[in-house]
């Protein structure tokens, strides 16, 4: 990332304005989770469209979101002073679970995938009512690595933060004064309790995009990458796998040539 931040935001708030203007549209709708990406997006789109082109919606789930995940999404919509709506998905969840032969509570990735495509279609829905685009949440980290839900929190009509590893995004967030202690909370999807990127993931942010960045930006091959960072071949292989199983997550749904 360039050393003039100022240049990023520029550039970020930028795109967020050109494209808005080019789709013709009124403004701006996001996920508030209370976490630093849609904290830092919430941020980045006031600066491009003014306060009254933003929606910031909450969608918490009963008894799973953290209490505190609300307060700062909340936080945050007073210190930006946006419109905002909070919308708990239980009774949705729970109408999905009634109706679905074999529903199984107990599977959690699926269950968390569900989720995330519940809050797609609310953040659609607002969109489509008021003519707004969506704005995705995702950083370069979490899209190179999968670690984004198809069709849930992966759909987006624009990603801001798709160029920035998460630990930039770290960088970029304290630049621009979010609270330190959204910064310094512990990153998580928020789709059952207890859940953490970093845990799921099996390695830490950090080095995940130390890793990251020789391997896409530099390059690299792994055995340098392993020499340098002086980390198992094994860990760089598991990131490279991820990468590459991932792919379709980064792509449209292949088409037969005929």
């Amino acid at each position: 990332m360039p050393a003039d931040l100022e240049k990023v935001v520029e550039r970020i708030t930028a795109f967020i304005k050109t494209n808005i203007k080019k789709a013709g549209r009124e403004g701006a709708v996001i996920g508030l989770s209370g976490g630093v990406d849609s904290t830092l997006v919430a941020a980045l789109a006031v600066r491009a469209l003014g306060k009254g082109r933003v929606l910031g919606l909450l969608l918490p789930e009963k008894d799973v979101t953290r209490a505190e995940d609300v307060q700062d999404a909340m936080q945050m919509v007073k210190m930006l002073d946006i419109k905002h709506k909070t919308i708990e998905i239980s009774e949705i969840l729970d109408a999905f679970a009634s109706m679905l032969p074999n529903y199984d509570p107990r599977a959690k990735v699926c269950s968390g995938n569900l989720k995330a495509r519940i809050r797609m279609c609310a953040l659609y829905y607002y969109a489509n009512l008021l003519n707004l685009l969506v704005i995705g949440t995702s950083n370069k980290t979490e899209i190179l690595l999968g670690y984004t839900t198809k069709y849930g929190d992966a759909a987006a009509d624009i990603l801001p933060l798709g160029t920035l590893y998460k630990t930039q995004v770290l960088e970029l967030a304290k630049y621009l004064g979010i609270p330190e202690h959204i910064i310094k909370k512990p990153p998580s999807a928020g789709l059952w309790k207890g859940q953490s990127d970093e845990k799921e993931l099996g390695i830490s942010y950090e080095l995940a995009d130390s890793i990251l960045m020789k391997l896409i930006d530099e390059r690299r091959a792994p055995s340098d990458i392993k020499k340098e960072l002086s980390i198992p071949e094994d860990v760089i292989e598991r990131i490279v796998r991820r990468v590459e199983e991932n792919k379709h997550k980064r792509e449209m749904a292949p088409i037969p040539e005929i």
